[in-house]
């Protein structure tokens, strides 16, 4: 649902150009350097991109999700890190306090994840519990006013900047598997509350994920996401339904700018006395690659708008993130093919969106989760006629 196009498509224009003139001349300086540069993060600040899917009675732009996937389609276009510094923020380190939060943690949170004083960061994953997240074993325990929290959690995006990290933990015991899981607003930095030193990745530079060590850490009562236990697991699916359809969005926006970068190179390029874009079998692959991408951009497109209006689009955003996900990819070997042996060198930055895109198959739901999620919403469907 579109509010004001006007407005939107000022927003959109804004992004538009803060990709290409400042983030994009910027793509190999941080990957090379696995960071930001200085200042970067106040220049996201000033564009209010820090609080695009956050309510405006809470300080940010209250993007609907049609809105939201149509800036991410701009935004998208270049590095991921320069998406992932936001991310979270916009998804899920805050939308957890927007759909389950009480009144006051939302007060207290939204106005400066909106703002980007604070980072969030979405503690979910941990070394034993990555796809089945209702195994997780980080324990949280009542202790008077406060609870106790113990664990480990891994590859947690943002971390190492984190000011706030949603952390899941069981309240209840273990054969309780997700009505055992409460979640818990855990400000940084805290006693107890440890750091690992930021992974090494495949792809992705700039963007940092680190282990989050929970030792004897205590929070006051009320930062129990709702006041209420035994609802964490419910308010990580739900996140991850707006989440999946943003990645969705983010996936379109890498693979056409994969699209437009090849397409450059195969006009220019000239073998066999022709441009490369001439020989037919280089055509076929740009074609498929365009047919693919413009089908993920309508999936996404489709079920924003649906979700929109309220209608429950968990099978339908498992598709879009399967499908994009999986094209993105597809789009990127394409890419690296048609570019020959340029593609596989660092100074063309084809090899470098070859391995950024790869994570987008695993975070936020591996495709083997989406397929699973998407064939059980079958079945439920087809019972409940």
């Amino acid at each position: 649902m579109i509010r004001d196009l006007d407005l939107l498509e000022a927003l959109e224009d804004s992004v538009t150009r803060f990709v290409r003139d400042r983030l994009i001349p910027l793509e190999r300086q941080v990957d090379e350097a696995d960071a930001l540069p200085d200042g970067m993060v106040q220049e996201f600040r000033d564009l209010g991109l820090f609080g695009l899917s956050i309510p405006e009675d809470h300080g940010g732009l209250g993007l609907t999700m049609e809105e939201e996937v149509r800036v991410a389609f701009q935004l998208g276009r270049t590095s991921a890190a320069f998406r992932s510094l936001i991310g979270t923020n916009n998804g899920i380190g805050s939308q957890a306090i927007v759909m389950d939060g009480t009144e006051a943690q939302k007060a207290r949170y939204l106005p400066r994840l909106a703002s980007g004083e604070i980072i969030g960061s979405f503690a979910l994953t941990e070394p034993g519990a990555g796809s089945d997240a209702a195994s997780l074993t980080t324990r949280a325990v009542r202790d008077g006013d406060h609870y106790v929290l113990n664990g480990t959690k891994r590859y947690i995006t943002n971390a190492p900047h984190a000011g706030l990290f949603t952390v899941f933990a069981r309240t209840g015991a273990p054969e309780e598997r997700a009505r055992g899981i409460s979640a818990f607003l855990v400000e940084a930095p805290r006693d107890g509350l440890h750091l690992g030193p930021p992974d090494r990745k495949m792809g992705q530079k700039g963007a940092h994920v680190c282990d989050v060590v929970l030792q004897d850490c205590r929070v006051p009562a009320d930062a129990l996401l709702g006041g209420v236990e035994g609802r964490g697991f419910a308010s990580a699916m739900k996140v991850l339904d707006r989440g999946r359809l943003h990645i969705s969005a983010v996936c379109v926006a890498q693979a056409e700018r994969l699209i437009d970068d090849t397409l450059v190179y195969a006009m220019d390029r000239r073998q066999f006395g022709v441009p490369l874009a001439d020989q037919q079998l280089v055509q076929a692959m740009l074609a498929e690659s365009r047919a693919e991408c413009l089908a993920a951009r309508s999936m996404v497109l489709e079920t924003a708008r649906a979700k929109d209006t309220g209608a429950d689009i968990a099978t339908d955003a498992a598709c879009c993130k399967l499908f994009a996900s999986e094209m993105v990819g597809r789009v990127a070997d394409r890419a690296v093919q048609i570019h020959g042996g340029a593609g596989y060198m660092a100074e063309y930055g084809i090899e470098r969106f070859y391995r950024d895109v790869r994570l987008f198959r695993i975070y936020e739901g591996a495709s083997e989760i989406q397929k699973l999620v998407i064939a059980r919403g079958m079945i439920r469907a087809a019972g409940s006629g």
